[in-house]
C-alpha cells in the first residue's frame, strides 16, 4: 500500500514546497493556508550569456536545493519530522531544472514516509493570488503571462482550471525579451524595456497585431515586425535606436499589452466574467498593471495583481496549490516523472 493512503484523513500540516522549474531555487513553507517561510535564490551566473542556460541552471540547483530548504525550515522554526507532506513543481518548465527538485523532493518524502503532491507550475502561478487578501472569487478568468507561456485560463476552483486561450507560438515574455535584446537592453531584457518604457512615448511607434481565432495568442509576427522596423531605420540613420531608445521601447511595450487586454476584455464580455487576475513574471510589467487599473474603472472588473514578490517563480505559490492540492486529497506517486510540457488541461 502506498504511504500515503496512511495521510489521507490528516488536516493539512506543515507541507514543504519546492519550486526548481526553471532557474530560480525556491523553498516554502506552509501552514493551514498560511506562509510561514518564502527563500528563493535566483542564478546569476546567466547574466553573462544573455539567457538561461539549461545545463548551467541544473548544476545551479543542485548546489542550492540543500541550503535553500534548510534555510526555510529555520525560517518557519520547524523540524522536518513536523511535516505532512512534500511539495514539488512537476513541471512545465526545463527537464533538468524539475529533475533536481522533483528528485530531491521524493527522497525526502520517501525517507520522511510522507505523501507528494505534483503541483502545475502555472497552477501554481494562478493560485499565489491566494497568498494574501483580497482574493478572487470563483469563477475568475487570469492571464497567465511569463517567459514561457501565455494563456487566458477559466478559474473554477483551485483544482479546477481550464486553458480558454492561449499562444500559438511564441510567449509575451520571450517577445518582451526579444524585443530588448534587439535594441541592445542587457539581460534580463524584458523588466529592463519595462523600465526605460517609463520615460518614453507609447503611441510614437505603431506595429502590427496578427488576429487569432477565439481568445488564442500569436507573438512571433510582431518579434518578426519589430526586427524589420528596426533593420529599415538603422539603414537609414545608424543613431536611430540610441536617440530613440526610450520612445520605442514604450510603443513595443504598449502594442504588447494591448495585445494581450484585447482578448481578456473580449473573454470577459462573453463570457460574462468580471473578476480578473493576472499571474506569471510578466505580471510584474508596470504597464500591464497600469492598464489593467484602467481597465477595472472602465469595465467594472474587480482586479487581482499580486505582490511583486510572488509573481516571478518562487515556492510561496507552489505551497499554495500544494495545499489545495492536499485538502482535496490529490497525491501523487514516486514512480512518476517530471513533464517539461503539462498542460493545465490535462
Amino acid at each position: 500500500m502506498p504511504i500515503f493512503i496512511l495521510f489521507i484523513c490528516q488536516m493539512s500540516g506543515y507541507i514543504l514546497a519546492i519550486e526548481s522549474s526553471c532557474d530560480d531555487t525556491s523553498a516554502a513553507v506552509i501552514h493551514n493556508g498560511k506562509i510561514l517561510a518564502n527563500i528563493v535564490v535566483t542564478q546569476q551566473i546567466h547574466e553573462q550569456y544573455g539567457g538561461v542556460v539549461p545545463e548551467l541552471a541544473s548544476r545551479d540547483h543542485q548546489k542550492n536545493i540543500v541550503p535553500v530548504v534548510m534555510q526555510a525550515l529555520n525560517h518557519a522554526n520547524i523540524q522536518k519530522k513536523q511535516l505532512a507532506a512534500v511539495a514539488y513543481t512537476k513541471g512545465p518548465g526545463l527537464l533538468g531544472s524539475l529533475l533536481v527538485g522533483s528528485c530531491f523532493a521524493k527522497s525526502l518524502a520517501q525517507a520522511l514516509e510522507l505523501p507528494v503532491l505534483e503541483v502545475n507550475h502555472m497552477q501554481a502561478h494562478i493560485l499565489a493570488h491566494f497568498i494574501e487578501e483580497p482574493v478572487p472569487k470563483f469563477p475568475f478568468l487570469c492571464l497567465t503571462v511569463s517567459g514561457g507561456h501565455t494563456q487566458i485560463v477559466k478559474v473554477n476552483s483551485p483544482v479546477d482550471m481550464e486553458v480558454i486561450g492561449e499562444t500559438q507560438d511564441d510567449a509575451v515574455g520571450e517577445a518582451f525579451d526579444k524585443s530588448a535584446k534587439l535594441l541592445g537592453i542587457q539581460y534580463p531584457g524584458g523588466p529592463m524595456l519595462d523600465r526605460i518604457a517609463k520615460m518614453g512615448n507609447p503611441n510614437r511607434f505603431v506595429f502590427p497585431d496578427v488576429e487569432m481565432k477565439g481568445y488564442n495568442y500569436s507573438f512571433s509576427g510582431i518579434k518578426t515586425a519589430i526586427l524589420y522596423f528596426l533593420q529599415q531605420n538603422i539603414q537609414k540613420d545608424p543613431t536611430f535606436v540610441e536617440n530613440n531608445l526610450a520612445d520605442i521601447s514604450a510603443s513595443i511595450q504598449s502594442c504588447l499589452v494591448e495585445i494581450l487586454l484585447k482578448k481578456l476584455r473580449r473573454a470577459s464580455r462573453e463570457l460574462h466574467v468580471n473578476e480578473i487576475a493576472i499571474a506569471g513574471g510578466v505580471a510584474a510589467n508596470s504597464w500591464l498593471r497600469l492598464k489593467l487599473d484602467e481597465e477595472s474603472k472602465k469595465n467594472s472588473w474587480s482586479v487581482y495583481i499580486p505582490k511583486l514578490e510572488y509573481c516571478t517563480d518562487n515556492a510561496a505559490m507552489v505551497a499554495m496549490a500544494a495545499h489545495f492540492l492536499y485538502d482535496n486529497k490529490s497525491f501523487g506517486t514516486l514512480s512518476s516523472s517530471p513533464l517539461p510540457r503539462w498542460s493545465l488541461n490535462c
